[in-house]
């Protein structure tokens, strides 16, 4: 008997210890992983190298821009922080949300300068565990979309009932908000662009393991127990596929078509399910992650204007 429960004891053992390691790549961010020496770093990867001279100078531009630095407290206690920028008063104004590990400056570079080109202001947000913002677990956007929602009613309180907002966001940002679209939205919000989204956290994570080489099916089970013990979250308990279903607001689904990290299948597959009556599918051939504004920027702009 004593050796069946020293057994059980260890297996025990290896199972969380397991899951928290799985927490601790996944989901964790800790102080220097918050720390960028380089205030005017691009992504990492070849494929952003050939744009990087167009990505720093959009962020300097936009560092010269006259803005604001607005702040509000998320439903769990964060403090999350957000730089508005502004084209006109009463501007339609874009609430844009940044991807995995990532920072607004870096990942939504160019974002504010096409919004003042289609007439609209921007509240470039960083999300939880990035920037100014509080927080050390990223959550693939079940804890972001909540974030989302707060910030949509700060801009209604902040902006008066009259403002006119869209939902922006690229790669997990662009999942975050049609996470937040799929619930019951006010009458202010009048569009979404998803911007290389994936499906849902399970399919964007088990695609990575795979991608890693390593048993998708065998490890992905001690990723979400990690995500549910250690991070307070359960990535299945909401995913984009299933907010579609009953999104009603004007939306853009756009990608790069040779996507490595979030297949454009995926965007394709949000477009097929969503419900929405004015919806449109935008890709660019030859376009990896992230890439579609920099690579077909006047199209980006008409594709948006399109379901305005």
């Amino acid at each position: 008997m004593k050796h069946i429960f020293l057994v059980f004891c260890l297996v025990l053992c290896a199972i969380l210890l397991t899951a928290y390691v799985c927490f601790r790549l996944a989901f964790y961010v800790s102080k220097k992983q918050r720390k960028d020496p380089d205030p005017y770093a691009i992504p990492p990867g070849k494929i952003y190298e050939p744009h990087r001279e167009i990505m720093v100078k959009w962020m300097k531009e936009a560092d010269a821009l006259v803005h604001k630095e607005l702040s509000i407290t998320s439903f769990d206690g964060l403090q999350l922080y957000g730089n508005f920028y502004e084209y006109a008063p009463g501007a339609p104004i874009e609430l844009m949300f940044h991807g995995y590990r990532g920072s607004a400056r870096r990942d939504l570079c160019g974002g504010v300068q096409r919004c003042f080109s289609l007439g609209r202001s921007a509240l470039v947000v960083d999300q939880r565990t990035s920037g100014k913002s509080g927080g050390r677990v990223i959550s693939f956007g079940i804890n972001e979309h909540r974030d989302c929602l707060d910030w949509v009613r700060f801009m209604i309180s902040y902006f008066g009932e009259d403002v006119k907002i869209y939902l922006t966001g690229i790669s997990m940002g662009a999942s975050t908000v049609l996470m937040a679209a799929g619930t019951p939205l006010p009458k202010q919000v009048i569009g979404v662009v998803a911007d290389c989204g994936y499906t849902s956290p399970r399919a964007i994570i088990q695609k990575v393991i795979c991608q890693l080489k390593l048993p998708a099916k065998l490890l992905y089970p001690f990723v979400r127990l990690g995500a549910i013990l250690y991070g307070g979250f359960d990535p299945e308990s909401f995913s984009p596929i299933e907010a579609v279903k009953t999104m009603t607001v004007p939306v853009v689904f756009a990608h790069g078509e040779t996507d490595d990290f979030v297949p454009c299948r995926m965007s394709i597959e949000n477009y097929e399910a969503c419900s929405s009556p004015n919806k449109l599918l935008f890709t660019v051939p030859d376009t990896g992650h992230g890439l579609a504004y920099i690579k077909d920027p006047e199209g980006y702009k008409k594709a948006l204007q399109s379901v305005s």
